[in-house]
């Protein structure tokens, strides 16, 4: 029997978000009141054509690095479905999980496009499961050396500078764990809660981490350019991380409230509570907005592109299969007979 977790640890747990989330809505109330939202207006219409074509570009290559996501869990799972589809379910689930939180693109969009494929869910389960290790495996490498850097802003009262470093230095460690888990038990097969995982490959998981650090160091370059100048990129880097963690913290969709949080509390006095908010909304339109209806078009394009059949293939039944081959060699009453001239 399964041993169900207690209920006041999962009623502590609900408490402690719903408390986090309680302080992150008076900070937004109280940063939406003192915004002057003409200046708000007046940065984004600052932004140039050249800036947002650029920022546009990094939003591109974001979504095509979330498509690598899905191909290098498509090879890992041994999925049989083409590469070109893939990436597109890829694209629209990642689209939509971003906006809608993971529960609905990652979870129940994912499941239903693949279910169409006749892929069962077992697979698209691990499927899943592969490409959310991509995510975090490069972003424990960048946290990591962040923290251990000490470029992470960090209020006064967040503990130790030391106790910090040590915590970024074992995000590291993990990372490379993995690496060298790799390295020695490729192929092995795990069991894991009734599920079966197989140990991925060196050359798998490397690509894993240089495709999931490109996509976290862009996402840093796109806030950098969407932010005023007077602050490194590194620094915009590590804010993004932080934010990012906040907002798994919080499961609110698109992180909302987890950014701006993060963002108004470490730069807002530094570049200016108008620009950043500009900042902020700029990259919600691009990052979020824009790509969701992107995905919507290509996943009525895939909705379009679906055979009749809905469901899947399945091996015909051993009495059934040995009949047709009976009809085929002449067997009567169903009895199997090999053809002599077949043994020639």
């Amino acid at each position: 029997m399964k041993r169900t977790p207690p209920k006041w640890r999962a009623r502590l747990a609900r408490g402690l978000m719903l408390a986090v989330l309680a302080v992150v809505v008076v900070l937004l109330v109280r940063y939406a009141r003192s915004t002057d939202w003409a200046e708000v207006g007046q940065a984004l219409r600052g932004y140039g054509p050249a800036r947002i074509a650029a920022c546009l570009g990094l939003v591109a290559l974001s979504y095509l690095l979330y498509c690598g996501y899905e191909l290098l869990s498509r090879w890992q799972v041994g999925l049989a479905l083409p590469p070109l589809r893939t990436a597109a379910i890829g694209l629209v689930s990642y689209a939509v999980s971003l906006n809608l939180g993971a529960l609905v693109g990652g979870g129940g969009l994912r499941l239903r496009l693949y279910g169409r494929e006749g892929v069962a869910a077992g697979q698209v389960v691990r499927l899943a499961l592969f490409a959310v290790a991509t995510n975090w495996l490069g972003y424990c490498v960048l946290a990591g050396a962040a923290l251990a850097a000490g470029v992470v802003p960090l209020p006064a009262r967040a503990g130790s500078p030391v106790l910090w470093r040590v915590l970024g230095a074992v995000m590291v460690a993990l990372a490379l764990a993995y690496l060298l888990v790799c390295a020695r038990w490729s192929g092995v097969r795990l069991q894991v809660r009734g599920r079966t995982f197989e140990v991925p490959r060196l050359r798998m998981a490397a690509l894993q981490l240089l495709l999931s650090s490109l996509n976290w160091a862009i996402l840093g370059a796109l806030m950098f350019l969407l932010l005023p100048d007077g602050v490194g990129y590194p620094r915009v880097l590590a804010v993004v991380l932080v934010a990012a963690l906040i907002g798994i913290i919080l499961h609110t969709p698109a992180g909302l409230g987890a950014w701006e949080s993060a963002f108004m509390f470490t730069l807002g006095r530094e570049l200016g509570q108008s620009a950043v908010v500009a900042a902020l909304l700029a990259y919600r339109g691009l990052y979020y907005l824009v790509p969701l209806g992107v995905a919507l078009l290509v996943h009525a394009l895939l909705e379009a592109a679906r055979p009749r059949s809905q469901a899947p293939r399945k091996a015909p039944p051993r009495a059934s299969a040995e009949h047709s081959v009976a009809r085929r060699t002449g067997a009567p009453g169903g009895e199997t007979r090999t053809d002599p001239d077949a043994r020639r």
